[in-house]
């Protein structure tokens, strides 16, 4: 949360002055600006960005202006969700039943909004036939079926094959 200068910390010489209700005071020099708010029983509060001349200072209650802000923010981070990437390992010799259980396993993880890796770490002689792999993973990609995109097609890098599957769009 940005906090604004206010009262004896705005330090210029004129202010534009708002009122609380949005009427317009005009140009006036420091002190009678502080000395309206005095009266009004509210805080002076600098509202625009560094450099403008001469800078605009609003009428307002600053502990409610801070209470609401934070609340709004509170709010908004509430409704945020984020999303995460959950990895799925299979292997170059994993079974039929395995892997259909891995793919339902990806499909809650895809029913919550998240992204999934599934990727294959090729040992010693696998690395001379990766085309396995991939068959693995693409039977893979078909058992999770409709409920998710495939983001980036099955690629090596190294002895690792993986692939990345995002939710799809319709629920």
């Amino acid at each position: 949360m940005k906090d604004l200068f206010i009262n004896e910390q705005i330090k210029d010489r004129e202010v534009r002055l708002i009122g609380e209700d949005g009427k317009q005071y005009g140009v006036l020099a420091l002190r009678d600006a502080l000395a309206i708010a005095e009266n009004a029983g509210l805080d002076l509060c600098k509202v625009t960005p560094p450099g403008v001349q001469p800078p605009t200072c609003k009428l307002m209650d600053y502990g409610k202006y801070r209470y609401e802000q934070q609340k709004r923010e509170k709010e908004a981070k509430k409704n945020q969700h984020v999303t995460e990437i959950k990895e799925i390992r299979l292997s170059a010799t994993i079974d039929v039943g395995d892997t259909k259980r891995l793919a339902a396993q990806s499909a809650k993880f895809l029913a919550d909004g998240n992204k999934v890796k599934a990727s294959i770490r090729l040992k010693g002689r696998q690395q001379a036939h990766p085309e396995i792999a991939v068959k693995i993973v693409e039977d893979y990609i078909a058992l999770v079926g409709d409920c998710a995109t495939v983001e980036k097609k099955p690629t090596q890098e190294g002895r690792i094959i993986y692939t990345i599957l995002a939710p799809s769009a319709k629920k």
